[in-house]
């Protein structure tokens, strides 16, 4: 790239004034931001391009990641990083009056996911690149991401996140890679030498258009390609439309009609237009994915397609892609004209499965009627896989109807979409320790008789360059200096901190360090929030998805009580805290749009009070993103991570905050039970109930939330103030979560877990007071994080799912 400081200058000059016809002097931030980011992108270009033709010229096996969502966050830094010029390009802005962390923040967040799934998957792809193996992202690129979330008098209320609204200087238009997706119409079989063929006619065709963009391994010469997909009408549908004037208005009509497939992430499935609209976002990503890989396969690989499962990996994040399957079917059936029997043997050992949730609803499921009117052929592909597995079930399970009905790909009226994926799949496997036991002794137990072989576990990662050297540049600089660099490229080395975890002396520098850090947050919350926060309050952070069975509602009934106490005793000797909260509530999700103005009366309340003298402060962070996760997590010293038992798949939340120093205040839930084994019981606030404790309470039926409401007197004052009128909104604001807990018997187990959570609540307080044996915690965190990062879990999956081998 820039081989000096002043060869960037020149060159950076050069292209401000060519592109933008400005001046250095005249130049704003985000002037340089789009010049800076063109050359970034310009100069990783020869390694993209050299990166592809080596995969395709030794004929390496290739996997390519199916997602409905990729959290990419800011990519700026991490390119930079990557490409190893920070230094050069940080001294040589800052010699033409720049600063390089304000030009950061001139770029936008892509739109293009929403929580954990999609930011798992960014990782994924920073480590393939990293470690230098074959694998690619397929996704859709959203016009307009989730929504950008504005808090207006406590509510939520969502704005377009139209990030795209400037040119997205990262990624490449390929029209001459367009495909064309179709949708509904009819299916002709005509029979021709004995052998039946499948015409498919009057479909509606959109033009599939992919955008790449590279993905930068760390200082190495890999790139990767993410390639995301955009819909748009063909030309000929132009011609059809203005045959007549009139007909203009009805083309912008439908243009906008087709648009909307890749106009914004996750449309609202209440409604059934809005279902019909997910599922045509679903199969317009792995049509165009699929089609993209076929052709590729046999223009660079071979025409034998029975060779493809050597060549080619499809990996499908969650049940979103799932109709990658009866596509690859489709195409190898229809266009290809191979046999069932060797396209079903095709498919079966080319696509494998992550399955993310033990949450029912989570697991898709699609109505027939719906698939068999948009997608008629795939809906044939598909009730042929389920007739032929069932005539299989029948075989193990004669006369067992209930069985073979609650194992069949469709039942009810429905394609259950995880069935699908468990069959026509080679691995299965679930993203934590105790997420997969449940996937195979509850959940999945059934499919995990028939198919033992395909279950395994891969506990879910971060990457540790974004999460620990691009966001705590700091931290990262005084690990370095204590025990090296290798850690960067090896992270399990970060192990090496355990013999400093009692040095006064490290102690100290990372102490300095999370105040710096503190410092910063705390500027952003005042200029943002407009509220004042102490910095040597503990910060404890709750920042995720809203959603009941995360348990927000845990965290604010304890602020409530805690309240309560300093209310009637303002002199209690309590170590002052600062709640942080962040997070989105989907648009229809009522009840978890509750919870946020819940936070948010709950704070008015609080951070208005003098009689409390600022021992206790609550803020909620709109609009939480990446960019805003990567400011927030180095100032934590307290991790929540207080879902039921038994709910939460992982988390990565959990790692990121654990990697930063930040001590997990959480259940014995999803990745938390690996932390608290590597880091030790003394060294994580662990509380509440086990996930067989609660799957038995499931079970039983025997939990009374009303029953712990009349024993437990903080319960009843907590609860008694959401109807009265001490808070904001009167007393009918929040009447649905009282019901929620009293009427609907609390699902999850929040008044259950109250007791244990205060308790353990209380030892956070005592144990800070001993900012000694703190450190020492916090700096064993740290060290046993480097288990936790992502390029552990893809070499896990390259090695024993996928089967590829590294460039170099």
């Amino acid at each position: 790239m820039f081989c000096s400081i002043e060869d960037f200058k020149t060159t950076f000059k050069k292209r401000l004034e060519t592109k933008l016809s400005k001046s250095i002097n005249d130049a704003t931030n985000n002037d340089v931001y789009k010049t800076l980011g063109q050359l970034v992108r310009e100069n990783v270009s020869k390694n993209w391009i050299d990166t592809t033709t080596y995969y395709q010229e030794n004929k390496q096996k290739q996997v390519y990641y199916f997602s409905m969502e990729f959290l990419m966050g800011r990519l700026l830094q991490t390119n930079i990083e990557n490409s190893g010029q920070f230094l050069i390009i940080k001294e040589g802005l800052k010699e033409l009056g720049f600063n390089l962390e304000n030009i950061f923040e001139e770029e936008h967040d892509a739109g293009l996911g929403n929580g954990g799934l999609g930011r798992l998957a960014a990782c994924f792809l920073d480590s393939l690149a990293s470690l230098n193996l074959p694998g690619h992202g397929c996704g859709i690129r959203y016009k307009y991401g989730l929504f950008e979330q504005k808090i207006i008098n406590g509510y939520q209320v969502e704005l377009p996140d139209y990030w795209l609204q400037e040119s997205y200087v990262w990624e490449v238009r390929r029209p001459d890679r367009a495909v064309e997706v179709k949708f509904g119409g009819y299916v002709d079989m005509v029979e021709v030498d004995e052998k039946l063929q499948f015409h498919h006619k009057n479909y509606d065709t959109v033009l599939a258009v992919p955008y790449d963009v590279p993905v930068v391994g760390y200082q190495n010469e890999t790139v990767n390609t993410l390639r995301l997909w955009s819909a748009e009408s063909c030309r000929e549908d132009f011609n059809f439309f203005t045959s007549n004037k009139n007909d203009y208005y009805h083309f912008l009509q439908y243009k906008r009609s087709i648009e909307d497939i890749s106009g914004f992430l996750y449309p609202d499935d209440s409604t059934y237009d809005g279902k019909l609209l997910r599922l045509k976002q679903q199969y317009f990503l792995v049509s165009a994915g699929i089609q993209s890989i076929i052709k590729q396969f046999k223009a660079k690989y071979s025409a034998d397609l029975l060779q493809l499962p050597e060549k080619i990996g499809v990996h499908i994040n969650d049940t979103h892609p799932v109709l990658v399957i009866p596509e690859l079917m489709r195409i190898l059936l229809d266009e290809e004209g191979l046999s069932w029997e060797d396209a079903w043997r095709i498919t079966k050992r080319t696509v494998s499965f992550t399955n993310h949730t033990t949450l029912s609803e989570a697991l898709e499921k699609w109505p027939v009627t719906m698939v068999k009117e948009l997608l008629p052929r795939i809906f044939m592909i598909v009730e042929e896989i389920n007739e032929r597995y069932c005539r299989e079930l029948w075989d193990l399970y004669p006369y067992e109807w209930n069985k073979i009905s609650a194992l069949a790909i469709i039942g009810n009226g429905e394609i259950r979409m995880a069935h699908l994926a468990i069959v026509a799949s080679y691995s299965v496997n679930g993203v934590a320790k105790i997420h997969t036991e449940i996937l195979k002794t509850k959940e999945m137990k059934d499919f995990y008789k028939l198919y033992p072989q395909k279950f395994n576990n891969k506990t879910n990662g971060i990457t540790h360059r974004r999460w620990l050297l691009n966001v705590n540049p700091d931290l990262a600089s005084l690990i370095t200096e204590t025990i090296g660099n290798r850690w960067i490229a090896h992270p399990k080395e970060l192990t090496n901190l355990i013999k400093y975890s009692k040095d006064t002396a490290f102690q100290e520098k990372v102490a300095q360090v999370k105040r710096m850090n503190k410092e910063k947050l705390a500027r952003y919350i005042k200029e943002h929030n407009g509220i004042t926060v102490d910095t040597n309050s503990i910060f404890d952070v709750q920042v995720k998805r809203l959603h009941a069975y995360k348990r927000q509602l845990l965290n604010i009934f304890h602020i409530i009580h805690l309240y309560h106490i300093l209310s009637e005793n303002p002199n209690i000797d309590i170590t002052p805290r600062t709640f942080i909260f962040g997070g989105k509530a989907a648009p229809g999700y009522h009840f978890a749009k509750k919870i946020i103005k819940l936070i948010n009366a709950v704070a008015t309340v609080v951070n208005k009070d003098p009689r409390i003298q600022n021992k206790l402060k609550v803020v909620f962070l709109e609009n939480y993103s990446v960019s805003l996760a990567e400011k927030i997590m180095p100032a934590a010293d307290v991790s929540e991570q207080i879902s039921t038992a038994s709910k939460e798949a992982s988390g990565t939340g959990n790692m990121k905050f654990m990697m930063n120093g930040a001590i997990t205040l959480g259940t014995l839930d999803g990745a938390n039970i690996e932390i608290s084994e590597c880091v030790g019981n003394d060294n994580i606030f662990l509380f509440g109930l086990k996930a067989e404790e609660v799957l038995k309470l499931y079970s039983e039926k025997t939990y009374r939330a009303r029953d712990i409401y009349n024993i437990d007197f903080r319960i009843k004052k907590v609860l008694d103030e959401l109807m009265g009128n001490h808070l904001p909104g009167g007393e009918s604001e929040f009447k649905d979560i009282y019901y929620s807990i009293l009427s609907n018997n609390d699902e999850y187990f929040v008044l259950k877990d109250f007791d244990s959570y205060c308790e353990a609540h209380e030892l956070v307080d005592q144990t800070y007071r001993d900012q000694q044996k703190w450190l020492s915690m916090s700096i064993t965190n740290i060290a046993h994080s480097g288990k936790f990062s992502s390029d552990r879990t893809i070499q896990q999956y390259a090695t024993e799912i996928w089967g590829i081998r590294p460039r170099f």
